[in-house]
């Protein structure tokens, strides 16, 4: 349903999230071993996310990325936004470029319900709720 950019953005986000709660930060490379993404893919999404101020980066010897602890959580709407934008949100399920409310195509009243609860989801769950789920146990590992 999202792009594999998208994925890998969320799994790049739950890996920081566990191994910065404490103030410190983590590498491109660490973060691509251990969620099975390529290290230029990640170093090209994160620059993306930090742009947005959605994950912050220090450069340098003791640097890398990390999310503030003391920070708001993240919606995982707002990483699916910076990286795949709207368009899933907007466009016809049918790829028809005229699908309007006026002028519906087949699926339109249907996909738009279920298009506003995917919506819905991604806004009540964060990007820290998930990875508490990784810190007790409670999901699957990260890699695919």
């Amino acid at each position: 349903m999202f792009s594999k950019a998208c994925t890998y953005s969320i799994r790049a986000m739950m890996f920081i999230v566990t191994r910065t709660s404490d103030g410190s930060k983590v590498g491109i490379k660490e973060i691509a071993q251990h969620t099975g993404t390529p290290e230029p893919f990640v170093a090209k999404i994160l620059q993306e996310l930090s742009k947005r101020g959605i994950v912050s980066s220090v450069k340098g010897r003791n640097g890398g990325f990390y999310i503030d602890p003391a920070a708001p959580p993240t919606p995982l709407l707002d990483i699916v936004l910076a990286i795949d934008g709207n368009a899933f949100f907007v466009n016809c399920g049918l790829g028809i470029k005229n699908c309007s409310a006026e002028r519906p195509c087949p699926i339109h009243d249907e996909y738009k319900v279920i298009r506003d609860e995917i919506r819905s989801m991604l806004q009540r769950n964060t990007i820290q709720d998930l990875a508490a789920g990784l810190v007790t146990g409670k999901t699957f590992l990260l890699k695919t």
